[in-house]
Formats: C-alpha cells, structure tokens, sequence
C-alpha cells in the first residue's frame, strides 16, 4: 500500500522531461541523473532489492557480547568454549578480532606445536592432560557437517627432560606431583638413559624424566584451521583488523569530600594477540591487579 501511494506522487514531482543544461562546455542529462535516482528509490521500497553502496562486510557488527582480540588458537579456542557452554544457540555473540588473515607471524603458526605434562604445578598438568585427550579426539570436538576430518598428525613421542646432581631432588618432586594428577611419566638413571638413547652424552647427568603417553608433536597450522571452521559453525563472527584503543561510557558519583570522579569499568578483557601486538597485561603484586599497555608506548621508525 505505501509503495502504490509514493510511487505516483515521486514520478510527478521528479518528471524533468526534455530537461537538459549546459556546463563547462558540456551537456548535462538531468533526465537520466533523476531516471537513475528513481530507480533507487524504487528499489529501496518495501519488495525493492537494494544493496548497500559499499561493501560492509569487513566491518564488525554494531553489538557483541564478547570481542576477543587475536585469533589464534588461543584466541579461537576462547571462542569455541564460549560457544559450546552457551545454554542455547546465538545466546551469546562472539566476535573475533584478527589483523592477519594469512597467520604469516602469527605465534601459532611459528611454534613447534608441543605438547607435555612435566610441570610442577597442578593446574598445568591437568590442563595438559585435558588438551592431550582433546587432540586425540579433536573429530569429537571439532567436526563440521560436510567438511572433512580434522587430522592434526599428532605424534606421541614423549618429552626427556635432564636433571644435574644439584636439580635431581626437585625432578623427583615434580615427577611426584605429575604422577598423582594423572600423569604417565618415569623417571631414568643415567644408565637407563643411555639403554634407551645411546646416542645421548650423558656426562653431567644425574636423573632423567620422559613422559610415555599423551606428550608429542602436532600439526599447529590443521588446529589453527580446524578451530577456525568449528566457530565459524556455530556463530562467531570474525573482523579483520586491529584494535587501537577501548572506548567505555562512565559514571560520574562524587567522593567522601565532595569532589565529582569519573568511574570507568570494563569487566572482562581477553587479549590473545602474538607478542608482535606489543600488547600485555601483567600481575602487579600479590592481589587481583594488573597493568594493561603496549611495549613500546610510542611508535618508533
């Protein structure tokens, strides 16, 4: 109804029949200018096609509940978990920020793509053991609907780690501690070392430690990738470029003596970009308090 009641009354008051001029020498069409202006505004009506005048697909959508900075595999790895934990589908709107589409310098990409469980704390251990039991079985994780099987080419070799006469005791620790959370890792004497790598100089060594299961090598780039079509599956939206600076609103209350200040909050910040970002985010003291910057502060040529 809108369409058939502005269509008529556009075409009389546009109607520029036999009208031309000339400017500069030349003749300008006026009929035709005003012929292409009535086509898009036919075209922007209710039933009308229209396309927007420039792409906008690079840009970021107006809201996200989450923007991780940096994708990664930390960064992707955020995302997927956000995504899988989410009580129901879109409840949550991921956006991934990355510079660099082709990963050229991207730390993911540029590691050895290693995997263990000889740490000494135990938060890292279990981490570790849960990522070896999600490499293991990454198809249960990350299989998409018509796209190939994941292969992340993991290969189970084992991490050796060399311990001196002075640092024995607190491999033996270590060791200790990786055993009760699970972990599959014995413990050599030199002579059981040279037994199982005779090619290995032994002088100097005191104990060794070698982890037989769940610790190897991987293929960083076919995570990158398999991550990377998994979150796109369920719904995190990506944008290429470069975060620069946070934008807040504030509140504004006054102190104890009357004097207004300015309060500005942002709960959560995840950066996942490379050290090449030059972005970090550091404990300073003992409490629940960090230093957010850029190193170096300035640009430099």
């Amino acid at each position: 109804m809108l369409r058939r009641a502005l269509q008529p009354s556009m075409c009389r008051c546009l109607s520029t029949r036999g009208l031309s001029a000339r400017r500069g020498g030349s003749t300008l069409d006026w009929g035709g200018k005003v012929s292409e202006i009535k086509k898009k505004i036919r075209s922007a009506l209710p039933g009308g096609s229209w396309d927007a005048p420039y792409d906008t697909s690079h840009l970021p959508p107006e809201h996200a509940d989450v923007v991780i900075v940096g994708g990664g595999v930390i960064g992707l790895s955020v995302a997927y978990w956000l995504k899988r934990l989410e009580g129901r589908r879109g409840a949550i709107q991921v956006l991934v920020v990355e510079r660099d589409h082709t990963y050229s310098q991207a730390s993911t990409v540029l590691s050895v793509g290693g995997i263990r469980q000889q740490f000494s704390l135990p938060e890292n251990i279990q981490l570790s053991l849960f990522s070896a039991g999600f490499l293991r079985n990454i198809n249960d994780y990350l299989a998409v609907v018509d796209d190939p099987p994941v292969d992340l080419q993991f290969n189970p070799s084992g991490y050796l780690l060399l311990a001196s006469e002075k640092g024995a005791a607190v491999m033996e620790s270590n060791v200790k501690v990786q055993r009760q959370e699970g972990a599959k890792v014995c413990l050599m004497s030199p002579e059981q070392l040279r037994n199982k790598f005779p090619w290995i100089n032994t002088e100097g060594v005191a104990l060794a430690s070698y982890g037989m299961e769940d610790e190897g090598w991987f293929d960083p780039w076919s995570l990158l990738q398999g991550l990377r079509r998994k979150v796109q599956s369920m719904g995190v939206l990506f944008c290429q470029g470069e975060v620069t600076r946070f934008v807040s609103s504030s509140n504004r209350m006054e102190d104890a003596s009357g004097e207004e200040v300015t309060l500005k909050r942002i709960h959560e910040v995840h950066v996942s970009a490379s050290h090449t970002s030059g972005a970090y985010f550091r404990r300073e003291g003992l409490g629940n308090n960090y230093l957010g910057s850029r190193s170096p502060t300035e640009v430099t040529s």
